[in-house]
């Protein structure tokens, strides 16, 4: 026997070992079509441990390829179609995107979602989680259509998302989440909206607010849901205010600041935005009570501004609740 056999004998067995790790270690499939005609997933990247970012081609959005990122649990496997886990849904807000959450938080290192799967889908850099009316022609984007059928059903068949579902967003994904468990009944056990865009038609700064974020960028702000006054029914129809009587079954959470500085923010700051949000969401909480909603908890905390310091900290408070709607928490 030769010097080189033993050390022959022990490569082919390294690599015998390597291809058994990567048959057994969970692996996300490299594309995964949906039906004939809808959304599929045309790309995955890991971007970190539990991170996984889909390209999804949707025909919702004009066949464009968006990005949905997924914080996966412990004991993930998107091969195992037997197992389906708790979702939770986290919604970015205006000027964000997909990556906001995990960017501007510490949600990847919170142990209470190792045993949820965490999606957070792009919705447009000013999206507002609606099928835009496009002047009464409808068509892409519509978001709303994306995320609520597009890529819920392509989750939950191909990447292990199960049928219990949670939503928490901010700003304009707060009304985002609002807005999806008041209008598609049972896709959500519990919402949570921090800062949120709740009752866009409060008066008329509200509303104006609203269209100039659009105009701002050079965008038709008549595009989304019309005018506030010609088109009130479209407004309506995407106010979490006027959809009350559909959320007061629900676990709802509603925190905001009032725009002043507080404990998080620098001497002296200011934020019109967060003041504005602040007495819509006022005046949703006044309008849950009065349906009779049971399950309505409110940290409207005073001093604070429209920053991430204060999304995570609601976050954090908002989870227990969020958790028990899963059948998670304890």
């Amino acid at each position: 026997m030769t010097a080189a056999a033993p050390i022959r004998r022990a490569r082919r067995l390294l690599l015998v070992l390597a291809a058994l790790l990567f048959t057994l270690a969970p692996q996300a499939p490299a594309t995964a079509a949906g039906p004939r005609g809808g959304a599929e997933v045309v790309a995955t990247t890991q971007v970190a441990d539990r991170q996984l970012d889909l390209s999804v081609r949707s025909p919702a959005l004009g066949g464009r390829t968006v990005r949905v990122r997924l914080l996966t649990p412990d004991g993930w496997d998107p091969r195992d179609h037997r197992r389906h886990w708790p979702t939770l849904w986290l919604l970015h807000g205006c000027c964000g995107d997909y990556t906001s959450w995990t960017a501007r938080t510490d949600v990847a290192d919170l142990a209470s979602l190792r045993d949820v799967l965490v999606v957070m889908p792009e919705a447009g850099w000013n999206g507002w989680y609606s099928d835009w009316w496009n002047h009464g022609e409808g068509g892409d984007p519509a978001w709303e259509t994306f995320h609520t059928e597009e890529l819920r059903h392509l989750l939950e068949r191909d990447w292990g998302a199960g049928s219990r579902r949670v939503v928490a967003g901010l700003s304009m994904g707060g009304q985002g989440a609002l807005m999806y468990a008041a209008r598609h009944p049972g896709m959500f056990r519990a919402a949570a909206a921090y800062s949120g865009s709740v009752h866009p038609l409060l008066d008329e700064e509200s509303a104006a607010r609203i269209m100039g974020f659009f105009a701002g960028q050079g965008d038709d702000p008549l595009r989304v849901w019309g005018d506030p006054v010609a088109q009130r029914r479209i407004w309506a129809a995407h106010d979490p205010y006027h959809l009350a009587r559909r959320l007061s079954s629900l676990p709802v959470y509603l925190s905001c600041g009032d725009g002043t500085a507080g404990p998080l923010d620098t001497a002296g700051a200011a934020d019109a935005l967060e003041a504005d949000f602040d007495r819509q969401n006022h005046a949703l909480a006044a309008a849950l009570h009065r349906t009779g909603a049971r399950h309505l908890t409110t940290h409207f905390y005073g001093p604070g501004t429209h920053t991430w310091a204060y999304w995570q900290r609601e976050l954090h408070a908002s989870l227990p609740m969020l958790l028990r709607g899963l059948g998670t928490g304890r």
